[in-house]
């Protein structure tokens, strides 16, 4: 069939599937050294605990059927070397089968980690990577050129991103109406980045400028994605300077760099053909392995379609337990105030208000008001983000909180390696640990001068008492 390749998107396919690798590559980095404290035999939210009570159908995954911990640093590392492979090219050089095959492995390790990821993987950016990796994978490789309907359905993932976050921005918070959310939100975002505290300095006509230009990038520009070059190309180079201005703004993971591949397949480069050596057709079978999947994907589109067409739109979903197609959006509400859960420990037998308490420091999230953000993305510190959602509401950290607390009392390696700083030895764990909740806000350019402090944190009130170990196993 002459009408399903696009040979002048050879070049586009070649800078997606090499992006779309080094995006896996840090997903399951991630994974491998973070997974211990957060979901391993003694972590926080032990796997084990979560399969006992959740079966096979409802999140299918590799550690349903065994879990330990070598088990998932075994996959995790795996999933490492097939991206770096990807990432070289060495799909390149296999048959087109073997290709897609070994882009459906990548897939299929991070299906495993995010079904049985609980809170510490329920994160919009997990399924959009699921779903974008999976259709990837039958974009094939340099025996034949890139299938039109699966560049399509890619532009179709990253019209969904986009336009659901533009209509959850115009149906939750009155000030993405008013166009005043920026002069809150690069202060209590939920890790900011080391030119966060300058972008909220901006002056507020610029902020709202800003506001009015993403609702054009987010409500208007992605029905352009679907309309004859060049215009699809301009298009998606706009959404992607956006994407880039935001990884300046803050640190999102992964989330703006996977909105960036998706928007590859929408540009045309000069040059972008095939080289002259190239197959011109693709073979019968894989054109109808790429329909049928083509076919699958727009069946299920349904229910995103209908959630963005509610007024009850949800962000942040996915619909089937292989994450195939999903609802994203971000920031339908934004916080005028900026809260941040402070945890201490002392090495005090009674703990008093005037004992020795010591700070831990975290490597994202604000702590010492003296500490700049650093740049973090597209890495995702995990517990810093939770930390976040737990300074909103204790409810957010219910499920693992005390687990923290627990860990942070045994001076535990793998707890302690996911911070920035313990203060105590690690033979010499804290008698007892307490959390504080603090106000945070931006210092003011005089305050930033005269103390070398980016943020101003006032006390608000006790998040959680002083506790020991006993204390924990008496709540327990």
């Amino acid at each position: 069939m002459d009408w399903f390749t696009a040979s002048d998107y050879w070049l586009s396919r070649l800078v997606l599937q090499r992006a779309l690798a080094g995006v896996y590559l840090v997903a399951f980095l991630t994974a491998a050294l973070q997974f211990r404290a957060l979901l391993g035999e003694r972590g926080m939210l032990p796997i084990p605990r979560f399969v006992a009570r959740v079966p096979f159908r409802r999140a299918p995954s590799l550690f349903q059927l065994r879990y330990s911990d070598r088990f998932f640093a075994a996959c995790a590392w795996a999933g490492c070397a097939v991206s770096a492979a990807l990432l070289a090219g060495v799909d390149g050089y296999l048959p087109l089968g073997a290709a897609i095959a070994l882009w459906l492995v990548p897939w299929v390790l991070y299906l495993s980690i995010v079904n049985v990821g609980q809170t510490w993987y329920a994160f919009g950016w997990e399924s959009l990577l699921l779903e974008t990796g999976f259709l990837a994978a039958f974009l094939g490789n340099g025996e034949v050129a890139p299938p039109v309907v699966v560049l399509f359905l890619l532009r179709w993932i990253l019209f969904r991103v986009e336009f659901g976050a533009g209509l959850i921005k115009m149906r939750g918070d009155e000030c993405w109406r008013k166009l005043t959310c920026l002069y809150h939100h690069h202060e209590t975002q939920p890790m900011p980045g080391p030119l966060s505290w300058f972008f909220h300095h901006l002056p507020k006509p610029l902020h709202r400028v800003e506001v009015a230009a993403n609702h054009v990038t987010q409500l208007i520009v992605p029905f352009l994605l679907f309309t004859p070059q060049p215009v699809a190309t301009a298009a998606a180079s706009l959404m992607i300077l956006t994407q880039l201005w935001l990884v300046l703004s803050g640190n999102f993971a992964w989330l703006n760099w996977i909105t960036i591949v998706l928007a590859l397949p929408a540009l045309r480069f000069p040059d972008g053909g095939a080289p002259a050596s190239a197959p011109s057709g693709a073979p019968l079978w894989y054109e109808v392995v790429v329909l049928a999947v083509a076919a699958l994907l727009l069946f299920l589109s349904y229910h995103p379609v209908l959630n963005m067409i509610s007024r009850r739109q949800v962000m942040n979903r996915s619909f089937d337990p292989l994450h195939l197609v999903n609802t994203y959006g971000a920031f339908g509400s934004v916080s005028r105030i900026r809260y941040e859960v402070v945890v201490e420990g002392t090495l005090d037998d009674v703990p008093r208000e005037d004992s020795d308490w010591r700070e831990y420091e975290f490597r994202g999230k604000p702590g010492d008001p003296r500490h700049w953000p650093r740049p973090f993305a597209p890495y995702h510190l995990r517990l810093d983000w939770l930390m976040w959602f737990a300074a909103l509401s204790p409810a957010y950290a219910g499920a693992w909180f005390e687990g923290l607390v627990e860990r942070l009392l045994e001076n535990d390696r793998d707890t302690l390696r996911l911070l920035r700083r313990s203060p105590f030895p690690p033979d010499t764990p804290p008698r007892f640990v307490r959390a504080r909740l603090f106000r945070y806000r931006y210092t003011t350019w005089r305050e930033l001068r005269e103390t070398g402090a980016c943020w101003d944190r006032t006390y608000v009130r006790e998040y959680l008492p002083p506790t020991r170990m006993a204390g924990l196993s008496r709540r327990s």
